[in-house]
């Protein structure tokens, strides 16, 4: 287990990396300065005339089918989707040329509420273009790299640019359909300064926080909690350890909820740096298992005592809350895996290897249990009867014990105690009050049942 968790922590969630380079030439104009954007295999280049406050730009992109879509635009208030100004472009449905409009990416359109209609813009565009990469004609295709070109009045003495790119799938008329919402498309925003050409860190400092977030959970979760289950469950029934086992599994889910709320408290951040980004179900899961978590954590100071008449109740509450939490838990890590776009990465392979390992542990203890019970309840039922005269002859010690001695007539009594014969004899004067109970030899006829304090008052 420690081997799965080294390799998953050296190979989970590599970092963000950018395309290989960015050019300032194309076919109709050169440009100053360019950069590569962090996603897409995107990049941009643009020439800023400072005299006029104009920013002649081009942005390369890439369809993701033929029937798909490439856009480009800006945010004028914060680095999000919702208010951004695009500049789409994708195949005529009549022609199969490619068209370029604009539109206004509102609240409504992430929601979907009504398809994305064109519309004229409130920003200053002098001009705008697209084309092919190969000329007129080149064709689109899954692949097929597209140049949207513009040319922008900005407002003086504002030179950093909010802006968003992304690519789809489908175009339903002239209205594009929802891009894809893996971690990378949703996260195709970066702010940049055009005098500069620096960018923002805020993409680098998600895609770090999006890491360190992703691993504290996948092992808090999706590793230590079920070890931890696994600890109090099969544990607490070897007596040599005594309550050791209790002290461990207590330590071990500590360590994994706190490690579970640095992580939980690092996706709340996440989401406060994305405000146009939202895991519904992730979310959900997330909150739903750190409530659950907490209650087992309070479970340490409101634990009742052993002697306690609703000591079983609570038990009963603290396993069901226990495992609804390690359920949970692993579920949002493979939902997690999903929302960074690692579905098929070598990080969940190196998690679900894991987790299997942990899973066969579990069987075959498990199984080791039950036979171990079976065992014990096959011994316990021989010795009971083996000893069932015994217990007996302890029965009828103890309601002869009460009878005064003296009442006996003669130092051996003949006692008829259901089915079976026993012989009582005075106990020697150094253990008076003892009495030595042995089952007679001669067998005796059935008769019905009666109580041994009847059967000792006919002997009276």
């Amino acid at each position: 287990m420690l081997f799965f968790l080294s390799l998953f922590l050296l190979i989970s969630f590599p970092p963000v990396t950018f395309s290989a380079h960015c050019t300032t030439t194309t076919a109709a104009k050169t440009f100053q300065k360019c950069i590569t954007l962090p996603t897409q295999q995107a990049s941009i280049a643009w020439t800023f005339h400072r005299h006029n406050a104009t920013l002649d730009l081009v942005f390369f992109g890439t369809f993701i089918s033929p029937s798909g879509w490439v856009g480009w635009g800006i945010n004028p208030t914060s680095p999000e989707m919702t208010g951004t100004r695009a500049l789409i472009a994708f195949p005529d449905p009549s022609t199969g040329q490619i068209v370029l409009l604009t539109y206004l990416l509102d609240p409504t359109t992430k929601l979907q509420k009504r398809p994305l209609l064109s519309r004229p813009l409130d920003i200053h565009i002098l001009s705008s273009s697209a084309t092919l990469y190969g000329g007129k004609l080149a064709t689109v295709h899954g692949g097929a790299a597209v140049q949207i070109f513009a040319t922008l009045k900005l407002t003086p003495n504002k030179t950093k640019l909010h802006h968003v790119w992304n690519r789809g799938l489908y175009v339903q008329g002239y209205s594009p359909t929802i891009h894809p919402t893996t971690a990378n498309d949703l996260s195709s925003i970066t702010t940049f300064d055009v005098m500069s050409g620096t960018t923002a860190t805020r993409h680098s400092n998600i895609g770090t926080l999006r890491t360190v977030h992703g691993i504290m959970n996948a092992i808090a979760w999706g590793i230590m909690l079920p070890i931890g289950a696994v600890l109090a469950r099969y544990l607490r029934h070897i007596q040599s350890l005594g309550p050791t086992w209790f002290y461990v599994h207590a330590g071990v889910q500590l360590f994994a909820f706190f490690l579970g709320t640095v992580g939980f408290a690092i996706g709340i951040k996440l989401g406060d740096m994305s405000p146009g980004v939202q895991y519904g179900l992730h979310r959900k899961l997330g909150f739903a298992a750190f409530c659950l978590g907490g209650l087992q954590t309070l479970a340490l100071l409101f634990r009742p005592k052993t002697t306690t008449k609703f000591r079983k109740y609570w038990k009963s509450y603290h396993h069901f809350v226990g495992y609804a939490c390690v359920v949970l838990g692993v579920v949002n890590v493979f939902e997690g895996f999903e929302v960074m776009g690692e579905g098929r990465s070598i990080a969940k392979l190196v998690y679900c290897l894991g987790l299997s390992t942990l899973i066969g542990v579990c069987i075959a203890l498990e199984v080791n249990s039950w036979v171990v019970f079976c065992r014990k309840s096959k011994e316990e039922k021989l010795r009971r009867e083996g000893s069932g005269i015994l217990r007996r002859g302890e029965i009828i010690d103890k309601v002869v014990d009460v009878v005064p001695l003296p009442q006996f007539h003669s130092n051996t009594l003949q006692v008829k105690f259901f089915t079976f014969g026993y012989s009582i004899h005075r106990g020697s004067p150094s253990c008076e009050r003892k009495l030595t109970i042995k089952r007679t030899e001669a067998s005796v006829p059935h008769r019905p049942k009666q109580s041994s304090q009847t059967a000792l008052s006919s002997l009276a």
